[in-house]
């Protein structure tokens, strides 16, 4: 048990010495951000979804701390067959939505919104109802960085998703 301790000592302060910046661990924050490598994703949330509804929706906000581009090439979970990248925009006075085959680009030092109207996941094929305040795990895959799961708390129909990116830079 000693050694054991004696390790997990070493470990960490081995570990705090590195000067390793925050966004370069990977951790769950309380306020709902994740952050993995040189990529942070805040707010991350979805709506519920009405029995025998067979698609949900998935939004957050992902910033990219690196010097280069990374792209969200694909997503995945387990309450879903499948996950895609969609875009909401305009077209002829008409509301369309298509989804993005060549996933969507963070640019280096820059910070992308998925929110209602705009880009989003599609979680399609639901294994069941998304149910207000349950979190639904979902693993979003990146070209030129690492992998990330992020965990999309279900909001009721009526709140207003609260922001906590003012919080990337403090302690929790």
């Amino acid at each position: 048990m000693n050694q054991l301790k004696s390790l997990t000592t070493a470990f960490l302060l081995s570990c705090s010495t590195l000067g390793t910046p925050a966004w370069a661990t990977d951790h769950q924050h309380h306020d709902g951000h994740q952050a993995t490598g040189a990529i942070e994703v805040h707010n991350a949330w979805s709506r519920p979804t009405p029995p025998g509804t067979p698609m949900g929706v998935g939004y957050m906000t992902i910033t990219n701390h690196g010097a280069d581009e990374v792209r969200l090439i694909a997503a995945e979970s387990p309450r879903a067959g499948h996950v895609s990248i969609h875009e909401t925009s305009m077209h002829e006075g008409m509301m369309r939505m298509q989804p993005l085959s060549n996933g969507l680009d963070i640019p280096a030092g820059s910070t992308v919104e998925l929110k209602p109207r705009s880009y989003h996941l599609m979680l399609e094929q639901l294994t069941k109802p998304l149910i207000e305040d349950e979190t639904i795990p979902v693993q979003l895959d990146f070209e030129n960085a690492e992998d990330i799961t992020v965990k999309l708390v279900v909001q009721p129909l009526d709140a207003k998703v609260m922001d906590h990116s003012h919080h990337s830079g403090m302690e929790h």
